[in-house]
């Protein structure tokens, strides 16, 4: 059979070509076989060193944003039964007392809040500047976000470059400026986190939400461009990708094993911080994410593509329904 085959090979490609093919099979072979292995290493590290940060000595405060729902909110709090006090920033002011209350309530820790609709540029970093001035902070976790109402084409979408713009600002200029802000503080004491919320998006191009996919590559490259640059001055900056959790964002309202609640989420992904630089996190989102990066991209734009344009459909259908 082999010598059949061989034989094909070399009456379509040429002789020797069946030589060549054998090459390139055991190269894509080795290669496949490292990266699964590098990736089990990765898993099993993730489990010896689970939990290995000690919030509190890296700094008293931590700081959230977009800290009043979902994975935010489960940061903040999670943070803050470590014994770590902290600063909550978000649009809503009522909002963002209540959980104000929450955390003081259930953790012996001191709260602050920010008001701040990050949305608009540049204009209010110098007011968060100032009401963080003096604070040994930390961990800065840096996960306000926001993304498409449904999944759509990029001139499809209504008032498209106002909702540009307001993407950029919130999930790009965020995570830039407050990484500016708050990591001088660390570098002078070498000590800190940097938590960054990119998302499963930012792994491969996600086609009809083109550019909630491209904020978060940048968040993704932005955060390893950190990770190298002052990780050796004690700065641990990590990327996390999570796939589908049980937010207002991603309208799940229940959890599954595959779309955990920003609780479940946010204690696993927490273990890792100082382990892995680049985390899915939860343990099934490393599953997803394992069996993605082994994949070819254009199989996973395909897919992608696919499965949105399946999710856009059903949205206009029940909106042409709402209005009928």
């Amino acid at each position: 059979m082999n010598t059949m085959a061989s034989s094909m090979i070399n009456n379509v490609f040429g002789r020797g070509a069946s030589g060549y093919f054998a090459t390139f099979g055991l190269i894509a072979a080795s290669y496949l076989t490292l990266k699964i292995a590098l990736n089990v290493i990765k898993v099993l590290k993730s489990f010896v060193f689970a939990g290995s940060t000690n919030f509190k000595k890296l700094g008293s405060w931590a700081v959230v944003t977009g800290s009043t729902d979902g994975i935010g909110k489960a940061y903040a709090k999670e943070l803050a039964k470590k014994g770590v006090n902290i600063v909550l920033i978000s649009r809503s002011e009522a909002k963002l007392q209540e959980v104000s209350n929450e955390i003081e309530k259930e953790s012996n820790v001191q709260t602050r809040i920010i008001v701040a609709d990050f949305s608009k540029g540049l204009e209010m970093y110098d007011s968060i500047r100032n009401q963080l001035a003096g604070l040994e902070i930390g961990t800065l976790v840096n996960n306000v976000g926001m993304s498409y109402s449904f999944p759509n084409y990029l001139l499809d979408i209504p008032d498209r470059e106002e909702f540009f713009m307001r993407m950029i600002n919130i999930n790009v200029t965020s995570v830039t400026m407050m990484t500016s802000i708050v990591m001088p503080g660390m570098v002078e004491r070498r000590r800190g986190a940097v938590i960054n919320l990119s998302s499963a998006a930012g792994l491969s191009p996600s086609p009809l939400l083109t550019v909630y996919s491209a904020c978060k590559a940048y968040v993704t490259f932005f955060s390893q461009c950190i990770q190298t640059e002052y990780g050796p001055k004690g700065i641990n900056c990590q990327c996390v990708m999570p796939f589908f959790v049980a937010t207002k964002m991603s309208k799940i309202r229940k959890p599954s094993v595959y779309a955990p609640s920003p609780s479940t989420y946010v204690k696993a992904t927490l273990n890792s911080v100082g382990v892995s630089s680049v985390t899915h996190g939860y343990w099934a989102h490393r599953l997803q994410g394992t069996i993605t990066s082994l994949l070819p991209e254009v199989l996973v734009k395909t897919v992608t593509l696919r499965i949105f344009k399946n999710a856009r459909k059903s949205y206009l259908r029940k909106l042409a329904s709402k209005k009928e």
